[in-house]
């Protein structure tokens, strides 16, 4: 094992936010490998907070990242910029992919495990899945799907896997990650600009672009089986990234202890729930709301209201965490969940539970946790997915002040 593959729980007397720290610097200085060259809004719904008014720095103002090297402008921003915090890696230390290399579905099973989750995402027909044992060490890939640029972002250290369309007002941007943190979520920055954005809030927080907002799509961390039996056409994003990395492995072993404290979070914890306890977040209509894993698990199906607008959560059993032990594949059963419109053709749908999926009362239709009628009237039929996310419960309360935590 080389000094670059790392891995392992935190040792005795060393925090996990001390042990996390140590992982990446370390990464940081382990990051050669060739580097590669370089729509219409959703439904209308709650921002994430990352701050509006766009403020003048104070000339000393003292921060806890180096502003060094970039053409930034440090004048613009949203946030107190002391509330940005150094991750421990430079500009692009964790390295985006930007020439993202895929294999058809098929040789997907050559390195993926059928419980590895996986984000899925599908535009126009093309739909890929994107690993995270890939993406824990990358974060960002700059891609075009069904012809439509979008940026695919994971931070680990808030559980967040979200989707952005990167065009915005007519030119498409380029991500990379600038090594800091906000509210230990990821900050990423635009190579046109160099502002710099909160991953969460899909909003820039420093620079020129300052207050603009990237577009939700849709996705959703489901495991390697369940993107395989949806998809079998689909490609997923192959390990031949130009990076030597020990792709299923997880740095952050032991990391999703739900009661121990985030890396780098200077916020104060809503103790509704534990820190780090999963969630499933939707926000529509200046309503947002939280669904705890452990209520899912036993409900495995909620039929709710967000915003006026009908929803179904589907939560299903065979998708390891990223975040538990050091080889993902081997790592603990947390399941997947998914959200989705719960109308079809202006019927309200309502949903059960049943053994491998699921049903609705009003068909008589079965439903896969992708939200695809696979028998019954409606066999074939997609419900419309909706923008949702499962970050860490102290990353979902700190964006939604106000969020509504569900209980059956």
């Amino acid at each position: 094992m080389t000094g670059c593959q790392r891995r392992g729980r935190a040792p005795a007397g060393l925090t996990s936010g001390a042990f996390v720290l140590s992982v990446l610097l370390l990464a940081a200085s382990c990051s050669g490998g060739a580097r590669h060259a370089a729509s219409a809004p959703p439904a209308a719904s709650a921002s994430p907070t990352a701050g509006s008014a766009i403020a003048a720095a104070a000339p000393n103002e003292p921060v806890h990242f180096s502003k060094a090297g970039w053409k930034t402008d440090f004048t613009r921003h949203s946030v107190d910029l002391r509330e940005i915090d150094s991750g421990g890696p430079s500009r692009d230390g964790i390295p985006p992919l930007d020439k993202p290399a895929f294999l058809p579905v098929a040789d997907g099973d050559a390195f993926l495990k059928d419980v590895e989750p996986v984000i899925a995402f599908e535009h126009n027909g093309d739909a890929r899945a994107y690993p995270l044992q890939i993406l824990i060490w990358h974060e960002i890939v700059n891609d075009t799907v069904g012809s439509l640029p979008v940026t695919v972002t994971f931070c680990p250290l808030c559980n967040t896997a979200i989707v952005f369309d990167r065009t915005l007002d007519g030119r498409v941007l380029d991500f990379g990650t600038t090594g800091n943190l906000r509210d230990s979520d990821l900050v990423m920055y635009d190579r046109q600009t160099e502002s710099w954005w909160q991953q969460f809030a899909g909003e820039a927080i420093v620079g020129e672009l300052t207050g603009k907002k990237l577009t939700y799509l849709p996705a959703a961390i489901v495991s390697w089986s369940q993107f395989k039996e949806t998809y079998p056409q689909g490609e997923v994003l192959s390990r031949a990234t130009g990076y030597d990395r020990p792709y299923g492995e997880n740095p952050y072993a032991g990391y999703d202890n739900a009661a121990d404290p985030p890396f780098l979070y200077n916020g104060s914890i809503d103790g509704r729930l534990l820190p780090k306890e999963r969630v499933v977040t939707v926000a529509i209509n200046d309503e947002a709301v939280a669904y705890p894993f452990n209520v899912l698990q036993k409900a495995r199906v909620v039929n709710d209201t967000v915003g006026n607008e009908p929803v179904v959560i589907f939560w299903q059993k065979g998708t390891a965490s990223a975040l538990d032990g050091e080889v993902i594949a081997k790592s603990a059963d947390i399941g997947s969940a998914t959200v989705f419109s719960a109308a079809i053709d202006g019927r309200r749908l309502t949903f059960n539970a049943e053994s491998g999926g699921f049903t609705d009362a009003e068909s008589g239709s079965h439903w896969s946790v992708l939200g695809r009628a696979t028998a019954g009237p409606l066999n074939g039929r997609q419900l419309q997915p909706v923008v949702h996310g499962n970050p860490f419960w102290f990353a979902a309360a700190a964006a939604y002040p106000k969020i509504r935590v569900f209980a059956p």
